[in-house]
């Protein structure tokens, strides 16, 4: 084994540590990267559990040292996220930023479809099991999800004379969106639950990275050219995007 892995390998190291603030416990799940310098904490939005990072030679005593000393910010935090919106029968989704209620179809053939009832309220019926409602509409999600922004893209590609050469939808935690200088862009699919000029936004963000690799000023001028929505949408995401990643998470 290369003298690099027997480094980084420590099987009998624990996975958590647990960490008390007053009368509340938390599980810190613990994360060692080669790149780290430093102790670092963050907040999953989506497993809503707090992430130690630590540097190659850092120590689990240390570890715990540093998230007991940070406790309060943790509770903080965790404290703060929105309340979690399972995808059950009567929860309001967003779709496209337009709120859905998921109404669930035993009874119909079929998988997911919208419709509007008498009163005006937009609907998600679901078909099948009760029990398989939840991946049912995740999937429905992340297939609309790659087909808005397969379109979003495209469009910018060619106003840019670049090519996309694949798109993956994924659940990231830390940012909506990403690019390889290879053409593979990577997005949230939690992109379809916002109004459509954010999804537009992230798609030409991306895209726009294929002729500038970095947030430069020549970069965001590339964004401007395609996307009229940049200011708008970056103040939307700032307010309302960490509420997106409640919508799928179980209570």
């Amino acid at each position: 084994m290369a003298t690099r892995a027997l480094l980084y390998r420590r099987p009998a190291e624990p996975a958590t540590v647990l960490v008390r603030h007053g009368s509340q416990f938390f599980t810190v799940r613990l994360r060692r990267h080669r790149r780290a310098r430093r102790y670092t904490l963050r907040i999953h939005p989506t497993d809503r559990e707090a992430i130690l990072t630590m540097p190659p030679r850092g120590t689990i005593i240390e570890a715990k040292e540093f998230a007991n000393i940070h406790g309060g910010w943790i509770a903080a935090r965790l404290g703060r996220l929105p309340k979690a919106a399972p995808f059950q029968p009567g929860t309001v989704v967003p779709l496209r930023g337009v709120p859905h209620r998921l109404v669930h179809r035993s009874g119909e053939r079929g998988t997911v479809w919208t419709e509007t009832r008498d009163s005006g309220e937009k609907i998600l019926c679901v078909a099948g099991g009760v029990e398989h409602m939840d991946r049912r509409v995740h999937d429905f999600l992340k297939r609309e999800a790659r087909k808005d922004l397969q379109k979003a893209a495209s469009l910018h590609a060619a106003e840019l004379g670049v090519r996309v050469r694949r798109i993956s939808i994924r659940d990231q935690s830390s940012r909506w969106g990403s690019c390889t200088s290879a053409g593979s862009l990577s997005f949230s699919w939690r992109l379809i639950l916002a109004p459509p000029f954010v999804l537009d936004y992230l798609a030409a963000h991306e895209v726009a990275h294929l002729v500038e690799m970095n947030h430069s000023a020549r970069f965001w001028r590339v964004v401007d050219k395609v996307c009229a929505s940049v200011t708008r949408a970056k103040t939307w995401l700032d307010t309302h995007g960490n509420d997106l990643h409640r919508y799928g998470i179980q209570e």
